[in-house]
């Protein structure tokens, strides 16, 4: 496989997304929030096929202790591979697609959220500069369409992992020392 193209997605996505990477109605949420600028939808695709995606969540976190701590930090979310493709670059080219627009945006730090039983994810991105908080874990919400159309929010246990988008001092960040009052 060559490299995947990676780009904002459009509206007229929608179908392909849906077809290829499931979950319809995350995607029309996503592409909802993006038009109203309060996000970015980035796709990866290999030709006319989309084989992965990352939401860059640009409004306060849903998560109050997230708030609290990062208050106005923008949120990597929901980066997904397909399941074939995975360990190919193709989530490292979504996350850093994510980081120069928060860099262009003038954000200096990027935070995510990553499942307590997903080690291959948090694995990938400390390789790519995140560290853990420091401020122990958090229930996250995880909303996704049911067969009957219906959205459903599930919670799920996760680590908050942060990085300094400009390479400044990382262990600084999980001390709290980021800018942000604690």
């Amino acid at each position: 496989m060559t490299e995947a193209a990676i780009r904002s997605a459009e509206q007229t996505d929608l179908a392909v997304l849906a077809t290829h990477l499931g979950d319809p109605g995350y995607f029309e949420d996503r592409l909802l929030r993006q038009t109203k600028g309060l996000g970015v939808l980035y796709t990866a695709w290999h030709g006319s096929e989309p084989v992965g995606d990352l939401y860059l969540w640009l409004e306060e976190a849903e998560e109050a202790p997230i708030r609290e701590h990062l208050p106005g930090v923008p949120l990597l979310t929901h980066l997904e591979v397909r399941e074939g493709l995975r360990s190919r670059g193709i989530g490292r080219a979504l996350v850093e697609a994510a980081e120069e627009s928060l860099v262009k945006l003038g954000h200096d730090l990027g935070a995510l959220a990553v499942r307590t039983d997903n080690h291959r994810a948090a694995r990938l991105y400390r390789r790519l500069g995140y560290h853990d908080w420091g401020r122990g874990e958090v229930v996250c919400n995880a909303t996704r369409t049911a067969p009957d159309g219906s959205m459903v929010t599930e919670p799920e246990l996760c680590r908050v992992m942060v990085k300094d988008l400009l390479g400044r001092h990382p262990r600084r960040l999980a001390e709290g020392a980021c800018g942000h009052p604690s």
